[in-house]
């Protein structure tokens, strides 16, 4: 056949199998309407108290048992909610996959429920007449393995968080809703919380409060225990794997009542009653660092008190969470409060939320002692290298890395550096540093971000409701201490992008970054607690200490030579790796001619690669450059 024959009846047989287009009327489909199911919350009190019982004494499982009465006032529909958007979290997160064996009850009858079309967080019911509570049943399964998420019960502890445990009305402000629970525990257990509670044996009931409250003030338990009072308000409260993990030595303590006792210096006031850390070391239940108004929930590896010199990292959580009861809780940007945990939040104002707080608690660190200054100057120096070589910031704004909870919800990036990810925590560092640099100069030395701190923190002594705040009123506050163009300045750190970080608050203040081929302490502690092997400033790679690649800077050498996450290098210049090899082989090719080899494992495949880097070790530093006391170490020095 030839090719003009074959042409035409593939043309036939095209035509045939597929008519002319015009010839066909498409299906074209409306949207489904949905009409709004969920009552909008109404700032009114809820009629009734709300009693909620956890049964958390069988720790084999990870199984929390979890039983409600709800005082009803009419019959008709009625909706349920489960917390979504979750303080703290920023985003909506609330573990609703882990709720099971839900059942709803009316005189012991049992009730249908539907959960809604559109938000899966809310579920319908109709109350029967005559009704006057609705019982509530179900089991929070918590995770048993960690790839189920945070490990929450263990033999030895637990952490109770309510919003796992609990189910509100739709259309009240949570504030309006009074409820009163409790928990049993495994017998001989001791918990902690910020909320107060009276123990009858293993059984604890919790002051009646507002759910507002209630979802604030979680509780920590376990079978070895120890409480330390840190002033008369404030107190350490650490549960652990074993007694040893509890033998705090006086001086320790003493560094934690410092840091009570810098923080309220600080900021001039207190926003709680009482403030518990309810503090867990352990090797088993996940870690956390989340912040509450009279508490926080913090976790920390073995060895915090009994590994002391080798834990510094590890002493920053405090500090950190401390702060947030003034900057995040009781000080709240304005978009990011909502009525109830069914409302959006909106993240904008994270980088004073998160990135002050980041910054007052490497400051209060290092006032109280608990964090030397020097290893203080180190901890600058890591953080200000990793986001001066953050590739991502010449496409992606810091204010658009306060969505990354929503965006991400913390899951694992391929290439954080590029991507970025929640940035406004030390980003946002760096930017008050910058502040508080601009404050001194300004001043004349006269005003620092401490004034700030008082000013925006300090007022309304005990209160420790939520007082919101803009962005404007931001300014104003700075603007009250010493004019500037704080707008235009803050405008350009937020909203721009650039090549570098701004490091102008440690040049300004009397340091500068530098690099040298010996890491610092505080690094290295970095690398011996968590099995790291950093490279990043030279190769631009990280590893575990079994050469499993877990960071590649976006353009670096590594990079460029083709590995990624997920690979592994077995091999340096033709021997097994470990540390020291690829140190050294880094450190050998600055004054040699021949790339650095490795052999990597991609999956089943192997490749030889080859790095053509001779740029040595490097290591960041904070070198001074002031004479006599210089800006920043007046900020890092006690409050008299």
């Amino acid at each position: 056949m030839n090719r003009t024959a074959l042409a035409a009846l593939t043309l036939l047989a095209s035509t045939a199998a597929f008519p002319a287009t015009a010839q066909i009327d498409n299906s074209k489909p409306q949207p489904v309407p949905f009409s709004e199911t969920i009552p909008t919350p109404v700032d009114k009190p809820y009629p009734g108290t709300i009693t909620i019982n956890v049964d958390a004494s069988d720790t084999s499982q990870g199984l929390f048992k979890v039983t409600q009465s709800v005082p009803v006032a009419a019959a008709g529909p009625m909706t349920f909610l489960y917390p979504k958007w979750l303080p703290g979290h920023h985003s909506p997160s609330g573990p609703l996959d882990k709720v099971a064996g839900l059942v709803f009850r009316a005189g012991g009858k049992v009730l249908p429920w539907t959960r809604d079309k559109v938000d899966m967080y809310a579920y319908h019911i109709d109350v029967p007449e005559g009704a006057k509570t609705i019982d509530i049943a179900f089991t929070f399964l918590s995770a048993t393995k960690s790839n189920q998420g945070r490990i929450q019960m263990t033999p030895e502890m637990l952490s109770l968080q309510w919003n796992t445990v609990s189910l509100y009305p739709a259309g009240y402000f949570t504030r309006g809703i009074p409820v009163a629970a409790t928990v049993k525990y495994p017998a001989g257990w001791t918990a902690y919380s910020g909320l107060p509670s009276n123990a009858t044996g293993s059984s604890y009931a919790y002051q009646k409060t507002d759910y507002e409250t209630l979802i604030d003030s979680p509780t920590i338990a376990g079978k070895y225990t120890k409480q330390f009072a840190l002033s008369d308000r404030v107190f350490l409260d650490v549960v652990a794997d074993t007694p040893d993990e509890l033998k705090a030595t006086p001086e320790q303590i003493d560094a934690h009542k410092r840091l009570v006792t810098q923080a309220v210096k600080t900021f001039g006031s207190q926003h709680y009653d009482n403030y518990h850390f309810l503090f867990t070391i352990s090797d088993n239940l996940g870690g956390i660092g989340l912040e509450h108004h009279r508490s926080s929930e913090d976790g920390a590896d073995v060895g915090y008190f009994t590994d002391w010199k080798n834990q510094v990292p590890a002493r920053n959580l405090l500090p950190h969470e401390f702060t947030h009861s003034w900057d995040g809780k009781f000080r709240r940007p304005a978009d990011l409060w909502t009525p109830n945990y069914s409302v959006p939040m909106r993240d904008s104002g994270l980088w004073v939320y998160e990135g002050q707080t980041q910054f007052w608690g490497y400051v209060l660190q290092a006032r109280s002692g608990l964090v030397s200054k020097e290893d203080t100057l180190d901890a600058y120096a890591y953080i200000a290298a990793n986001y001066d070589n953050t590739p991502g910031r010449q496409w992606r704004p810091l204010i658009d890395t306060t969505n990354d909870p929503i965006i991400s919800q913390r899951r694992p990036k391929g290439w954080t550096n590029y991507q970025r990810s929640e940035d406004y925590y030390n980003e946002g560092l760096l930017v008050w540093m910058e502040v508080d640099s601009i404050l001194r100069q300004q001043s004349g030395g006269k005003k620092s971000i401490d004034d700030f701190a008082k000013a925006f923190f300090g007022m309304r002594d005990g209160d420790w409701g939520v007082l919101t705040y803009t962005l404007d009123d931001v300014v104003a506050t700075l603007n009250g201490i010493q004019p500037y163009d704080w707008a235009g300045f803050l405008n350009e750190r937020l909203n721009d992008t650039s090549t570098h970080a701004p490091l102008a608050g440690f040049t300004n203040n009397g340091y500068k970054l530098v690099y040298t081929d010996e890491p610092s302490a505080y690094l290295k502690a970095i690398q011996k607690n968590y099995h790291r092997v950093d490279a990043t400033h030279s190769l631009g790679l990280g590893t575990d200490d079994k050469g499993a690649v877990s960071t590649v800077i976006w353009n670096s050498p590594a990079f460029k030579a083709g590995l990624d996450l997920g690979d592994t290098i077995t091999a340096i210049n033709g021997a097994a790796f470990s540390a020291d090899r690829l140190n050294n082989a880094i450190r050998d090719a600055k004054t040699d001619k021949e790339p650095i080899r490795l052999l990597v494992q991609a999956g089943d495949l192997y490749k030889d690669i080859a790095i053509d880097y001779h740029g040595g070790l490097r290591y960041p530093h904070l070198e001074k450059t002031g004479k006599g006391e210089t800006g920043l170490d007046r900020l890092l020095a006690p409050r008299p």
